[in-house]
Formats: structure tokens, C-alpha cells, sequence
């Protein structure tokens, strides 16, 4: 009697690790076959997929999915694929390209959205296994990174011929007069600026641009001396 005690209690402390390293790592959630775009609810919530990824750009953590969804549909009808450079999130529109950086060790990555999830509190992204090696976060199985959309942003341009490689968002308003108002000042200042309404829905202010990233990198020391929240993004 002892001994079977003894091994029920080991079988449950078992499952209890194997549940917790599975919630560690960010299981995606699903219900039934989730549409691309139409709204649909999981676990009690609904979610209203964005008809554009415009200038999407968002923070928090990233987890990731591997084995135990390997091989069986996603969101947009593809077999998942663990060694693929994909990821799930809750709105983004399937097939959308996001640059997925991890603001500890700075590594970045490029991943298509092809999934819905993670389900989970304070989640972001749901990274396959592949993109979250490169990414340098399997050890501890989540991150906190930042997410921006690689699609096509229109623009109104402010100052000359604006399109490039890199830019630096200095700010976002909720109201365009404020974000016009951040647009004289970079002028007067000698820059350029762009200004455009976002998938964030935000007017979004961008300095720029730049023909690569390390030439942005380097003036966004500057830029952070005013704007301490400033950051590069890819342009269209």
C-alpha cells in the first residue's frame, strides 16, 4: 500500500512539472477553426482581427509552441511547422510580416504570422521553436520583445521625398495636431519627418530616413536625449 502511495504521488508530481513546463512555454490555445479575419472568441474573450498591419507596433512577452503542435493546421489552413520562422497572434492578419526583437540581448528575427494565439495573459506572440532559438530565448521560454509590422505603411509625407530603409519613431498621439505639432519641431530641427495614421491607431512621427540600420542605431543615441522612448523601425 505504501509503495503504491508512494508512486501515485510521484505520477502527480510528474504531471504537475509536465503542465507547468507546458504553460511555461506558452501553449497556443485554439477553439475549433479560427477565422483569419472575422472576430471569434477563446476562453470566455473575443478578439477583432485588424483589417491592416499597418505601422503595428506593440511591446510585451513573447513564449513560444513546438512539439505538441507540430504538423497539425493553424489559422490560415498550413500545417504547422515547428523549424519554420512563423508565429500566432491574436489580431494581426494572417500572412503579415513582423520583426520580432528581444529587447534584453537585442537579437532580432523576421517571422510571418500564420497562427492565432497565445492565449495567454500578458502574451504578445506565440514564436515557433526555430524563431525563438535564434532569438536567444529557449532558456527561460519567454521574452519581453518588441513587435512591428513589416507591411506597406501610407504616408503623408511632410518633407520631400521620404521613403528608405530605417526611420526612427520619435512619438504617437491620438491627436493629429499634437503629432503635426512634433512634426514642425523635427523641421525646424533639420530633420525630416513623416506622419501617418497607424494600424496602432495612432498618429505616428518618424524621423528619417536612414539606408541602413546601424546609421539609425547610432542617431537614435541622439534622438533619446529628447524622445527617451524613441526606437528604429524598417520602412516600406
Amino acid at each position: 500500500m505504501k509503495v503504491a502511495r508512494a508512486l501515485l504521488a510521484v505520477c502527480i508530481l510528474a504531471l504537475c512539472v509536465t503542465l507547468a513546463a507546458g504553460c511555461g512555454r506558452g501553449g497556443t490555445w485554439r477553439k475549433g477553426e479560427v477565422s483569419g479575419s472575422k472576430p471569434y472568441t477563446v476562453r470566455g474573450k473575443t478578439y477583432y482581427p485588424l483589417k491592416s498591419a499597418h505601422a503595428f507596433v506593440e511591446e510585451g512577452v513573447a513564449s513560444w509552441y513546438g512539439p505538441g503542435f507540430h504538423g497539425k493546421a493553424t489559422a490560415s489552413g498550413e500545417r504547422y511547422n515547428q523549424h519554420g520562422m512563423t508565429a500566432a497572434h491574436k489580431i494581426l492578419p494572417l500572412g503579415t510580416t513582423v520583426r520580432v526583437t528581444h529587447l534584453n540581448n537585442k537579437k532580432t528575427i523576421f517571422v510571418t504570422v500564420n497562427d492565432r494565439g497565445p492565449f495567454v495573459d500578458n502574451r504578445v506572440i506565440d514564436l515557433s521553436r526555430t524563431a525563438a532559438t535564434r532569438l536567444g530565448m529557449m532558456a527561460k521560454g519567454m521574452a519581453w520583445v518588441r513587435v512591428q509590422s513589416m507591411a506597406v505603411i501610407p504616408q503623408l509625407r511632410d518633407d520631400g521625398d521620404m521613403e528608405g530603409d530605417f526611420y526612427i519613431q520619435v512619438g504617437a498621439f491620438a491627436s493629429k495636431n499634437n503629432a503635426q505639432k512634433l512634426i514642425n519641431i523635427l523641421v525646424q530641427s533639420g530633420h525630416k519627418g513623416r506622419l501617418f495614421f497607424g494600424g496602432n491607431r495612432m498618429w505616428n512621427v518618424q524621423a528619417g530616413p536612414w539606408p541602413d540600420s546601424s546609421g539609425a542605431q547610432r542617431m537614435l543615441k541622439t534622438f533619446r536625449i529628447l524622445y527617451p522612448h524613441a526606437f528604429v523601425v524598417g520602412g516600406s
